[in-house]
């Protein structure tokens, strides 16, 4: 596995938090019939990860600033690159037994991802991706799926949970795009979402009210495996508004016009 030093260190830490993270969530089950049940024991979980992540990025490059889920955000006395982290995308999935879950760790320079991993610790899959190197899955390299009829196209999406303002948005979606499509997934975690874009598993994907940490890294593996990727609306900073669509570029055009209702 072939990398700058930087990529290396975040392989590094996200396979040292990973190995933490998967033995919490071999105990996730056993929580289940507690009374209390594992949602404290989780949270302790999500935490930790992040502190080892942190302390393995942190401690090499302590002039970087921070963006994680858990922590506060920090500046560094370099204020052209940023970690961007997501410990544990996929809570209600650990939370709930379920091996979907992954680490994603970007790396920021100048406003731009220029180094990703999200790591599926339960099933060993690292992806990861630098700008003009090619997104990779281990040792393999990904492309994005080679179809091009809508008709034969699986999509990935969220659906918004609780009281979210962008339900309905979402129905609409779904309405316009489901009669034109193969069909249409909802795991539960972003970051390994658009992993199986740039893995060619999905054909695309779309969601509304997502935070940089859930997206940065998968970006830039969609871009590296040969994907489009777009705002959901027109003009708008994907990781500023957390709102995005991406496909492989024969869908794209059609996948948007869908999803934007044009």
């Amino acid at each position: 596995m072939q990398g700058s030093a930087n990529l290396n260190l975040m392989i590094k830490a996200a396979r040292r938090a990973g190995k933490s993270l998967v033995k919490d969530f071999r105990e996730v089950e056993n929580l289940q019939v507690s009374t209390k049940g594992p949602g404290d024991f989780v949270s302790k979980a999500d935490r930790e990860a992040e502190r080892l992540i942190k302390e393995d990025l942190m401690g090499a490059r302590p002039t970087y600033g921070w963006l994680g889920e858990e922590s506060a955000p920090e500046d560094g006395a370099d204020p052209t690159r940023r970690w961007i982290v997501d410990p544990l995308d996929g809570t209600t999935n650990f939370l709930h037994g379920m091996p979907h879950w992954a680490i994603s760790i970007a790396l920021e320079h100048k406003g731009e991802i220029v180094s990703a991993v999200v790591f599926d610790a339960a099933k060993d899959e690292m992806f990861w991706a630098e700008k003009g190197s090619g997104a990779w899955m281990n040792d393999r390299r990904l492309r994005v799926s080679g179809r091009r009829a809508m008709h034969e196209a699986v999509f990935a999406t969220g659906v918004p949970f609780g009281a979210k303002k962008t339900l309905p948005a979402m129905l609409a979606d779904l309405a316009r795009l489901m009669p034109a499509c193969a069909g249409v997934r909802r795991w539960g975690a972003a970051s390994l979402d658009l992993a199986y874009v740039a893995a060619g598993r999905y054909d695309g994907y779309w969601e509304r009210e997502l935070q940089p940490w859930d997206i940065a890294a998968g970006i830039l593996l969609v871009k590296e495996a040969g994907g489009m990727v777009a705002p959901i609306r027109e003009g708008y900073d994907i990781l500023e508004k957390g709102a995005l669509l991406c496909s492989n570029d024969p869908l794209f055009e059609p996948f948007k016009t869908i999803i934007r209702g044009e």
